[in-house]
């Protein structure tokens, strides 16, 4: 058996078979976010079309399923700091506003990444310029938004997958103190605001390591930081229930929240591990095998990985705060165009109608 990518097992026979009421569908598809309102918030990423409400339907569906929410890209310096000088905040003003009307909160996405840098950085040679370019920019864009998203992930992916710090030009410039100076700004320009450090295999033992010392120095230095996101970027059938336990644990114990802000599942082959922007693969016949729909047995092992995935973040929803997926549907997934270009990939909850998966039911269930 083959689902089509578009179309889906209706609701109703599915929820026979999870042994769900029938009355649960009486308003249509149940939502994640009312199923999860006393464990833990549920969010999604956001492009301009869903923000901007081109669709009114989409916002609809946006606005019943989720209560967080993540800017895919428009809060990147790249788009919102374009030159020295220029700030372009019309699309991040957008989405924040989106949030207000819709009452998601927002959770702005990222002060610091070495990644998806304006142009200019690559011309600039002098750690004066890195520096200011550095604290005017946390300054500017955190202080905007105060009081009007409800986090920041002020340090995003600045480990190596052994945990020592990646070489980015702000590690070269500004040394190892500089993710300790950002929550330090972060906190400053403000000072309401939730702040935390964010990178993907920070559930694997080494780079967890790293995560826990680069935690414990910026609370040595006496600043601020309320949370870990654990990225989620994880492949079906081997999804690492056991070290993102141990994850939640060890980061739990140093006093801070707990988020999976990124999550997805790749159900295509990948030659490798984690969410590097910059990795790529060849494209050949083996890398896009599932263009017409997902076989039933990788369908069902989506399905047995949300399902376990959900019951740990139950178990430790006094750790765990908020749940995103990267993502409102599969058509959305950045794992279509990456690391190969054009792909038809399965990761999440909702089909590329909005319609529910299987994996969808299996979470639900948990809490029927």
């Amino acid at each position: 058996m083959v689902l089509k990518k578009d179309k889906t097992v209706s609701s109703i026979v599915v929820s026979l078979v999870l042994g769900l009421t029938p009355g649960a569908f009486a308003q249509g598809i149940p939502s994640l976010k009312d199923t999860f309102q006393k464990d833990f918030g549920i969010g999604t990423a956001l492009n301009p079309a869903q923000f901007e409400e081109r669709d009114p339907k989409t916002t609809e569906f946006i606005v019943r399923q989720f209560n967080m929410a993540t800017p895919e890209n428009v809060m990147k310096s790249a788009l919102l700091h374009p030159t020295w000088d220029t700030y372009t905040f019309e699309m991040a003003d957008k989405l924040v506003e989106f949030g207000r009307k819709h009452n998601l909160k927002i959770n702005g996405h990222t002060l610091i990444w070495h990644s998806q840098l304006p142009g200019f950085i690559r011309g600039i040679r002098s750690a004066d310029s890195i520096r200011t370019f550095f604290t005017d920019h946390i300054k500017t864009v955190a202080g905007r938004y105060r009081g009007k998203v409800f986090s920041w992930d002020v340090v995003n992916e600045a480990l190596n997958e052994d945990g020592t710090m990646r070489k980015t030009v702000f590690l070269q410039h500004l040394g190892e103190d500089y993710v300790t100076e950002a929550f330090r700004l972060a906190q400053e320009a403000s000072p309401n605001t939730e702040l935390y450090y964010n990178d993907y295999n920070n559930e694997k033992p080494a780079k967890r390591a790293g995560c826990l010392a680069l935690i414990k120095k910026i609370q040595e230095a006496k600043v601020r930081i309320d949370g870990v996101g654990i990225q989620g970027h994880w492949h079906v059938g081997k999804v690492p229930l056991k070290d993102i336990e141990e994850s939640i644990l060890q980061y739990a114990a140093l006093g801070l929240k707990v988020m999976i802000t990124e999550l997805d599942i790749e159900v295509l082959p990948r030659n490798f591990q984690g969410a590097d922007v910059s990795q790529r693969m060849a494209n050949n016949a083996e890398s896009n095998p599932y263009p017409d729909g997902l076989p039933d047995a990788v369908q069902q092992q989506l399905a047995a990985d949300y399902e376990a995935l959900f019951k740990l973040f139950l178990k430790h929803k006094d750790k765990v705060t908020r749940v995103t997926f990267w993502g409102v549907n599969d058509g959305n997934s950045w794992l279509n165009n990456w690391p190969i270009r054009g792909r038809t990939n399965y990761p999440l909850l909702f089909d590329r109608n909005n319609q529910p998966k299987p994996a969808f039911y299996k979470v639900i269930a948990l809490k029927q």
